[in-house]
């Protein structure tokens, strides 16, 4: 049975890898339609993408978005992270329950309950609307990263810098930020990647002319069936992979410093 086990464990990430590589191959036919094999390889799928009018806007908005994601849900996921590590109150539990919903509630759900409010105001369509809709669904990512990441800040430190007369705009800015910045850039990688690659939300609340990529593919695959979009999601995969190659870097070079700084004589 333990001889087997890695065998079997290959053969699963083959068959989960399987549709990601299909894709990619696909995305780089030199056929005027999507046949796999390719009979022939080109790059001009690529080239028609990233000159395509269209698809650059729909690039260009869901970077937009993605970035005002990021900064909402790491702004709120710190200092809630850092609320639940410090504080002590009766309803800490409830609360984290709470922050956890958007995971835990199905998406649609969510997101007919964010279109709703939306159509009310008025706000279809509204980037600074969809980022922050899409921060909600980041958050419960970003608080579980922090919360590790504030954990491993020693209080003693806050202590020390409070009793030598920081204030608390200075503990965090010169204390905590410093020494959870690892943590805090990974968090808000995950951020922009959630809201990069979120469908559901953005198909309830983009409008004709602020589509984002994920609804420009859905939309294009019930139009018309062509390379481009294999291409566009080989480029979706490949920010996803960037994304987690940054974090899996900045992760070991966090490690590295570490052990270096306890290997230090009189420490």
């Amino acid at each position: 049975m333990h001889r087997a086990l890695p065998g079997y464990i290959g053969l699963m990430c083959l068959l989960l890898m399987a549709p990601i590589v299909i894709v990619v191959v696909l995305a780089f036919s030199g056929a005027g339609y999507l046949q796999f094999p390719p009979t022939s390889f080109s790059l001009r799928w690529f080239v028609r993408f990233l000159g395509d009018p269209q698809w650059q806007a729909a690039l260009w908005y869901s970077l937009i978005i993605g970035a005002i994601a990021c900064v909402i849900a790491t702004v709120v996921g710190f200092f809630a992270a850092y609320a639940l590590v410090r504080a002590s109150f009766a309803a800490k539990k409830l609360l984290l329950s709470l922050l956890l919903l958007p995971i835990i509630v199905p998406t649609v759900i969510t997101s007919i309950a964010m279109y709703f409010l939306a159509a009310r105001f008025h706000l279809v369509g509204n980037l600074l609307w969809i980022g922050t809709c899409h921060a909600v669904i980041a958050l419960p990512v970003v608080i579980l990263i922090l919360l590790a990441t504030l954990q491993g800040v020693d209080v003693n430190l806050e202590r020390a810098a409070l009793s030598l007369g920081a204030s608390r705009m200075r503990l965090f800015t010169h204390v905590v930020v410093p020494l959870a910045s690892p943590g805090i850039i990974s968090a808000a990688l995950f951020a922009f990647l959630a809201s990069f690659d979120e469908l559901i939300i953005s198909l309830f609340l983009t409008g004709v002319r602020t589509q984002t990529l994920p609804v420009r593919i859905w939309n294009s695959l019930h139009m018309e069936i062509e390379p481009t979009i294999a291409a566009v999601s080989a480029f979706l995969i490949g920010v996803t992979a960037l994304v987690l190659l940054a974090d899996h870097l900045l992760r070991g070079r966090r490690a590295a410093t570490l052990n270096a700084q306890r290997k230090e004589p009189g420490r």
